[in-house]
C-alpha cells in the first residue's frame, strides 16, 4: 500500500456499500426528505432500480445467513452465478411481473434451542425473497432513520450494545437513576400487530400503495412448519426476515417517542435547552431542573430491539412508571408484558440484568459507582460452550483437525472478550471461565507425564502480540505449537457514547466513520455500469471490490486504471483449471499485463516485455501469475 494511504482502516466494509453502488445520493436525499417531513408515494421505482438491487445483493451474499437455504433449496450462490442483468430481471419480475401481484413463497420454519429448555421460531424465507427484502430495507431504512429515537440502540446502523450499555452506565451514575423498571414483552417478534404497523410506516411518511401491498404480503407469507404442514400467520413479523428487525424498531419507535414526551422531550424542557455537547446532544440539564418542579415523573427509556429499561429516581415513581407503560403497550400496541418477568429493580440493592450484563451501583464515599458482571445466565451459558469446544480440541470429530477446532477456540475466545470487556468485573468473570476451560485442556491433554502444553510455540502474529503479550496465561499444543488464546487475560473497557453526529446519511456524519473512497469514483461507477452478459453477478460485484482493495491500481505494476477498457479481471486459478469466481481467485490488472501473463509465444512475450519494462518486483508478480495459470516464468 503506497505511504500516502497507510492511514486508519475501519473493518466494516459495509460503510461503503452504497457508495459503490451510486446510491450514496439517493439514500442522502431520503432521509433529508424525511427529516422535512415529506411524504413518499413512489419510491418503488427506486426500490427496483438497477443499482439497489446489485447493491442488495452485495449486502446480502456478506451475510452468513444466506448460505442457508429457503423452501425452494437455493442459496445466495445460486443467484451470483447468474448474470446480473438476469437477477436484476428476476427481482423485477417477481415484484411486478406476475399479474396476480407479488407473491412470497412459503417461510421454512425452524426451531432454534433456547438455553431454558424451550425453542426460539426462526422464519428462513427463500434467497429470491430475502433479496427483495434487502431492496426495501435499503430504501426504506434512511427514511425510518431520521424518524426514529436516539434511545433506540438494536438493528440500526453504527448503534450497538456497547452504546445502549454506555448509556446505562451514564443514567446510574451520573443521573442517579437507581430505580429499573425490566420489561419483558411477551412474544413480541409472534404478536405484532399487522394493522398496527401498516399504520406505523404510513405514519413515518412512506405512503407508496404498491410497497404496502408488498409489505403485507410479506408478513402473510405462509410458514412451512417442521412437520410439513402450513400455517398463514394472522399477526407477528418472522425472526430470520431480513426486514423484522426494521419493522420491529417501527412498532416500538411510538413507544420510545412516547416515554420521551412524558419528560426528556417535554415542552417545558426543550425551553431551558442550552446547545449541544460534544457528542452532538442536545444539553437539557437546565430543563430536567425545571421540571423537578412539577409534578410529571422523571423517566428515562433506553431500548436495543424488544428489551427496553425505562430509569426513575424513586420507587413510587417507578410504580406508575411500570402501570402507566404496561397499559399503554397493551392499548396502543395491542402487546403484553410478561407479569412475571418485569420488575422494579433498585441498583443500590439488586443487580439489574440487561443485554447480557448485571448491573448494580456501589456507594464509594459520597457517591455512587456503576459495578457490573456478565450475567449469571450468560456467565453459564459461556462456559458452556467454551468448554465443549475445548473438549473438541481435545479429540476433533467430524473429520476436523486439532488445528481447526483450536482456532475455532480462539474465535470463540476473542468474542466473549470483546462483547464483556465493557464490565467493570469483566476480569473476575472471565478468571472463572479460564479456570473451567484450563481443567478440561489439562485432563484432556494429558497424554505422557509432562502432558502437551507448553510455554512456548510458534512466533504470535502482529495481532496477537498486541493483544497477549503481557501475559504469562499463554499456552501452546505440542506438536501443532499453535497458541491457546487465555480468556482470562482480559481488562476492563469503558464503553463508548453513541456520537449523534454519526449518520451513515449525510456528507457530515460520515466524516466520522470513514474516509470517502480514496480512488477514482467515476471510472469505478463506469466499471460498474458495464454489462456483463456471459458473467456471473458474483464476477461483476467482485470487479468492484478488488477495485477499491487496490485503490484503482493495476496488482503487478502499481500504475492508476485510467479508462474501463484498461481493466483487466484475471483469474489466478483459470477456469479451464477449476477456478471460480470468487474474490480471492480475482485481481485487477492492466491489459497489457493480462497478455503477458498469458503470452506463451517468444516474439508476444518480448514485445510485452519491451512495452511494459517491469522491474524485478513487478516480473516477480507477473511470474507468479503465470505459474498459477499452469504456465512457465518469464
Amino acid at each position: 500500500m503506497p505511504k500516502d494511504k497507510q492511514q486508519k482502516q475501519y473493518s466494516v466494509d459495509t460503510l461503503r456499500h452504497a457508495e459503490y453502488y451510486d446510491m450514496q445520493g439517493v439514500f442522502d436525499d431520503l432521509y433529508t426528505r424525511s427529516q422535512k417531513g415529506e411524504v413518499f408515494t413512489n419510491i418503488s421505482d427506486i426500490i427496483l432500480s438497477r443499482n439497489n438491487i446489485l447493491l442488495a445483493y452485495r449486502n446480502l451474499k456478506t451475510n452468513s445467513g444466506s448460505n442457508t437455504p429457503g423452501t425452494d433449496g437455493l442459496t445466495i450462490n445460486d443467484i451470483g452465478k447468474l448474470p446480473p442483468e438476469i437477477v436484476v430481471n428476476k427481482v423485477q419480475y417477481i415484484v411486478q411481473g406476475n399479474q396476480r401481484g407479488y407473491r412470497p413463497r412459503p417461510v421454512r420454519r425452524k426451531e432454534i434451542p433456547k438455553p431454558n429448555g424451550s425453542t426460539r421460531p426462526l422464519g428462513i424465507p427463500c434467497i429470491w425473497d430475502r433479496m427483495i427484502q434487502q431492496c426495501i430495507k435499503q430504501v426504506m431504512e434512511p427514511i425510518c432513520e431520521a424518524k426514529f429515537s436516539d434511545n433506540s440502540y438494536g438493528f440500526r446502523p453504527n448503534r450497538s450494545v456497547e452504546n445502549a450499555i454506555d448509556r446505562t452506565y451514564r443514567l446510574l451514575q451520573i443521573s442517579h437513576l437507581h430505580y429499573v423498571i425490566e420489561f419483558d414483552i411477551k412474544g413480541f417478534f409472534d404478536n405484532v400487530n399487522h394493522s398496527k404497523l401498516i399504520r406505523q410506516i404510513w405514519a413515518m411518511g412512506i405512503q407508496d400503495k404498491h410497497l404496502i401491498y408488498i409489505i403485507k404480503r410479506i408478513l402473510k407469507a405462509p410458514i412451512r412448519m417442521p412437520d410439513g404442514s402450513m400455517v398463514l400467520p394472522q399477526k407477528g413479523t418472522p425472526q430470520g426476515g431480513i426486514i423484522s428487525p426494521l419493522l420491529a424498531n417501527i412498532v416500538l419507535n411510538e413507544l420510545d417517542h412516547w416515554v420521551e414526551s412524558q419528560w426528556q422531550s417535554n415542552p417545558v424542557t426543550r425551553e431551558h435547552s442550552i446547545g449541544y455537547n460534544k457528542n452532538g446532544s442536545e444539553i437539557l440539564s437546565h430543563g430536567f431542573a425545571a421540571m423537578r418542579k412539577t409534578n410529571l415523573k422523571e423517566m428515562f427509556i433506553v431500548r436495543y430491539a424488544d428489551d427496553f429499561r425505562i430509569f426513575c429516581r424513586s420507587k413510587s415513581v417507578a410504580q406508575r412508571v411500570m402501570i402507566s407503560v404496561t397499559q399503554w403497550l397493551r392499548e396502543r400496541l395491542r402487546l403484553e408484558v410478561s407479569q412475571e418477568k418485569t420488575r422494579i429493580v433498585n441498583t443500590r440493592n439488586c443487580y439489574s440484568e440487561f443485554l447480557g450484563f448485571k448491573i448494580k451501583v456501589r456507594k464509594r464515599g459520597k457517591k455512587y459507582t456503576v459495578v457490573s458482571h456478565i450475567s449469571d445466565k450468560s456467565l453459564q451459558r459461556e462456559r458452556q460452550k467454551l468448554v465443549l469446544q475445548a473438549k473438541r480440541v481435545a479429540e476433533p470429530v467430524d473429520g476436523r483437525t486439532e488445528v481447526d477446532e483450536l482456532r475455532m477456540f480462539n474465535a470463540m475466545v476473542m468474542g466473549v472478550q470483546n462483547y464483556y470487556c465493557i464490565a467493570t468485573m469483566v476480569n473476575r468473570d472471565c478468571n472463572t471461565l479460564h479456570r473451567a476451560v484450563m481443567t478440561v485442556f489439562t485432563n484432556r491433554l494429558r497424554i505422557h507425564k509432562r502432558g502437551r502444553l507448553r510455554r512456548q510455540g510458534r512466533k504470535l502474529t502482529p495481532a496477537e502480540w498486541k493483544r497477549y503479550k503481557n501475559t504469562k496465561m499463554m499456552r501452546y499444543l505440542a506438536g501443532t505449537k499453535e497458541p491457546i488464546y487465555p480468556i482470562g487475560y482480559i481488562q476492563h473497557k469503558n464503553p463508548m457514547a453513541k456520537k449523534r453526529s454519526i449518520c451513515n446519511y449525510t456528507a457530515e456524519g460520515r466524516k466520522g466513520l470513514h474516509d470517502n473512497l480514496r480512488v477514482n469514483i467515476k471510472l469505478m461507477h463506469a466499471l460498474m455500469l458495464q454489462s456483463y452478459r456471459y458473467r456471473t453477478a458474483e464476477y461483476a460485484d467482485n470487479r468492484i471490490s478488488l477495485f477499491s482493495a487496490q485503490w484503482g491500481k493495476c496488482a503487478v505494476t502499481g500504475k492508476e486504471f485510467q479508462v474501463v477498457s484498461d481493466i483487466h479481471c484475471h483469474h489466478i486459478i483459470p477456469r479451464v483449471m477449476g477456478g471460480t469466481d470468487a474474490y480471492g481467485n480475482l485481481v485487477l490488472i492492466l491489459t497489457p499485463v493480462h497478455k503477458l501473463i498469458h503470452a506463451t509465444q517468444r516474439i508476444v512475450i518480448d514485445y510485452y516485455m519491451k512495452l511494459l519494462n517491469l522491474s524485478n518486483s513487478q516480473l516477480a508478480k507477473a511470474n507468479m501469475l503465470r505459474i498459477k495459470a499452469g504456465l512457465s516464468q518469464i
